[in-house]
């Protein structure tokens, strides 16, 4: 069975850091772009970032360009996306999702066929 766990958000300060990690189940990610997407309440789902199944490739979404880095291990199965200086408008559930070709497609949800569960990230004092 094909899955995708998140894990990582948690409550965090303005201006604080986490780590989000994606892991997979099921199958091997070598061959997979994967991306970050985030719904925050009352919003509709928007992209983040993505990076392409070797990692040479990345994309932004420029809300978070400077702020995110994503990275993967494929070593490990493993997607991470470092988020720092949190601000409370990153406040989201954060998915990630797998995209059945090397390449992303920007930063959109186009072709992604797996999706985990995902993680909620609360940025607040």
């Amino acid at each position: 069975q094909l899955q995708l766990v998140e894990s990582g958000g948690g409550l965090v300060q303005p201006g604080g850091s986490l780590r989000l990690s994606c892991a997979a189940s099921g199958f091997t990610l070598d061959y997979y772009a994967i991306g970050w997407f985030r719904q925050a309440p009352g919003k509709e789902r928007e992209g983040v970032s993505c990076i392409s199944s070797s990692g040479g490739s990345t994309n932004y979404a420029d809300s978070v360009k400077g702020r995110f880095t994503i990275s993967r291990d494929n070593a490990k199965n493993m997607v991470y996306l470092q988020m720092n200086s949190l601000k409370p408008e990153d406040t989201a559930v954060y998915y990630c999702a797998a995209r059945t070709y090397y390449y992303c497609s920007g930063y959109s949800d186009y072709g992604m066929n797996y999706w985990g569960k995902g993680t909620l990230v609360t940025v607040s004092s």
